[in-house]
């Protein structure tokens, strides 16, 4: 879905002050209620905005310790596998991938001993057949979409 001008102001101004009501976003953006409500209801609808959730951090709830693991996998256990990664609490996202490995993963642990346990506990279902594991020193680059959300924006009035 493409995204204009208004829309951009609303995500970046929603992911700046998620706690902000559509009242004062419409009141900031100069435009009426019902408009702001209706971009956000279209933009929620279209799948651009996914939720409304806290954003937490694992550290903060006592895991430190990220790392991210690449599957290989057996043929044709895809499903399985996923639904076993799925049971894992400390498995934040699973993704599939082309390249050396099928799948890969962000991983969380409350150590590097506990890492081995969390590892041990990913590995240790028949479909999966290699894991190669690399922990995460540091993050420089937190997920951010402000700048894709701009992006996408000043696209759109160029055409």
């Amino acid at each position: 879905m493409a995204i204009d001008q208004l829309d951009g102001r609303i995500l970046v101004l929603l992911a700046r002050e998620p706690r902000i009501g559509v009242l004062e976003m419409s009141r900031r953006l100069g435009v009426a209620r019902g408009t702001v409500q209706a971009r956000l209801d279209r933009l929620q609808s279209s799948g651009v905005i996914q939720g409304f959730g806290p954003q937490v951090d694992p550290a903060a709830l006592g895991y430190p310790v990220t790392a991210f693991a690449t599957l290989q996998i057996r043929q044709g256990q895809g499903p399985d596998v996923r639904a076993h990664l799925a049971s894992v609490p400390e498995v934040l996202e699973l993704h599939t991938t082309t390249g050396t490995g099928d799948m890969r993963c962000r991983l969380v642990a409350r150590s590097n001993a506990d890492l081995q346990r969390v590892i041990d506990r990913v590995v240790g279902f028949d479909g999966i057949v290699r894991a190669s594991t690399a922990i995460v020193m540091e993050n420089p680059v937190p997920l951010r979409i402000i700048p894709l959300v701009e992006q996408a924006a000043a696209d759109s009035e160029g055409h």
